[in-house]
């Protein structure tokens, strides 16, 4: 009796997971063999619903939190297609195709985000989505309207917080998850309004983390992005980003359509990244703007390539490429080439180093522990308030003058011209400009590009083609020289060869 209740056993048990059961000719031996495809079959199947569950799940719990946010404005225009651009990333992203101003009323849609803070539900959305708005109207999803008002706006993070009026205690609010905990890899969900389609879901996955680019009017740098192959498209600005459990992730903010040689793309969107959010939340609500202390240096990550000759390991602190004239840290002394390791013995890194000094105190002294020379220096000083993105970065758009000089590593270089100068912002034309690079040369392959100046190699300074001709004449077309840059108003270090 035992061993027939044995047999019934295994034998359900086989038939539940598609196994098939033969009885061979030795008495009371039963054989259980597999059947593999179906068996797969029922693992893949039950995978695929899992997966589908959670997303489906993730999707309700951010989706009714997600707002439409009608913007009216009075606006320059230089196009008289203004109104097909009818988002204001749009804009921002492609500018405008002529250059004759214009006054006129432009009515924008994006998206946006309720959340609670202090006990009371705000709206989340893109600084650029309600830039010179004079009228902001939200629209849930169970088509409640809100008229809203701006009470904190941040150029800088491209983020802004929107007071409704009325009765907002039964609108659905998000939760906010860690942007640090976010992998390459992981399920991505955009939710918004793209071309004021209302409630549109999107899915893909994260590409990348801690992208830094330029911002598309061209003053100023997105930090930490993440990026995505989720759709994004104009009126998703100020949507939310989401992870596979529901958790906003990020506030998507920027498309890539067109490469500046002009190559199509798809499939680059990008979010910031909503820890930093969640750090100027209190200051945006309670004084409108956000106050950031402020060091004065330019840096860059130490490469393999670049530390034996600043004496350090690779990922050892960052590397100073550059110093803001009469900034705090130019007053203390720090020099072009010391390597930051701490601030305030806290270890620091190129990822975290902005955040480290920004939420510092305005005119609190701290003390950096950088390596000079290869030797290890502290140094005291006190931070100021950050001054504005177009104080920081203004115009820098470069030019090209051609001229003859000697060929090395795929490059060919240029003198730098007073007018060049000017436009670079440098006190004296000084370095050499990269006219072209050769495809698949070593500088090619190390970063260079056309229109980098090229003001020093292996720290040593190229004030003229005819110092540029003595320095690499003699080099071997072997050597991995590294070369003090300045690209884009900004100054940094690019090593090739290794």
């Amino acid at each position: 009796m035992r061993r027939t209740w044995i047999i019934g056993v295994a034998i359900t048990i086989a038939l539940g997971l598609g196994l098939s059961i033969t009885w061979s000719n030795a008495p009371g031996r039963l054989t259980v063999e597999s059947t593999p495809v179906l068996a797969q079959q029922t693992v893949d199947q039950a995978i695929t619903d899992s997966g589908q569950q959670a997303i489906k799940e993730a999707i309700a719990k951010v989706g009714p939190a997600v707002v439409r946010v009608d913007v009216t404005g009075v606006v320059d225009i230089s196009s008289p297609f203004g109104d097909f651009f009818d988002d204001p990333f749009f804009r921002r992203f492609f500018g405008e195709p002529f250059d004759i101003p214009q006054q006129q009323e432009r009515r924008s849609v994006g998206s946006g985000l309720v959340v609670e803070y202090a006990g009371e539900r705000l709206v989340l959305t893109n600084a650029h989505v309600v830039d010179q708005a004079t009228t902001i109207r939200v629209t849930s999803v169970d088509s409640r309207t809100y008229d809203a008002e701006t009470i904190g706006s941040d150029e800088q993070l491209d983020v802004a917080v929107l007071r409704l009026e009325g009765d907002t205690e039964t609108l659905a609010t998000a939760e906010l998850g860690n942007s640090s905990a976010v992998e390459i890899g992981d399920w991505a969900i955009a939710i918004g309004n793209p071309l004021g389609l209302s409630y549109t879901v999107t899915m893909g996955i994260i590409s990348a983390i801690n992208r830094d680019i330029s911002k598309p009017n061209g003053v100023g740098r997105y930090d930490n992005l993440i990026q995505t192959d989720a759709a994004i498209n104009p009126g998703n600005s100020g949507g939310p980003l989401v992870n596979a459990v529901g958790e906003v992730v990020g506030i998507n903010t920027m498309i890539a359509r067109q490469s500046s040689s002009g190559v199509a793309i798809e499939g680059i969107n990008f979010a910031i990244s909503i820890n930093p959010v969640k750090e100027v939340l209190g200051q945006l609500v309670a004084a409108g703007k956000v106050t950031r202390a402020y060091l004065g240096v330019w840096y860059q990550e130490i490469t393999s390539a670049m530390a034996d000759k600043f004496g350090v390991q690779a990922g050892e602190g960052v590397v100073v490429s550059e110093v803001s004239a009469g900034s705090p840290a130019d007053e203390a002394g720090i020099e072009p080439g010391d390597v930051i390791t701490k601030v305030d013995g806290e270890t620091v890194s190129y990822d975290t180093l902005a955040q480290t000094i920004a939420f510092k105190p305005v005119g609190s002294p701290v003390e950096l522990e950088i390596i000079r020379d290869g030797e290890a220096v502290v140094v005291p000083v006190t931070l100021s308030e950050r001054p504005s993105e177009e104080t920081l970065y203004g115009d820098e758009t470069p030019g090209v003058t051609e001229t003859e000089a000697a060929e090395k590593f795929g490059l060919t270089v240029g003198p730098v011209t007073a007018t060049l100068a000017q436009r670079l912002g440098l006190q004296s034309p000084r370095g050499v400009v990269i006219m072209d690079v050769v495809s698949g040369s070593k500088a090619d392959w190390g970063g260079l590009q056309r229109n980098d100046v090229i003001l020093e190699i292996d720290l040593q300074p190229v004030d003229s083609v005819d110092e540029w001709n003595s320095l690499v004449v003699e080099m071997d077309e072997e050597a991995s020289p590294m070369f003090t840059i300045l690209r884009d108003g900004r100054q940094r270090y690019v090593t090739i060869g290794e």
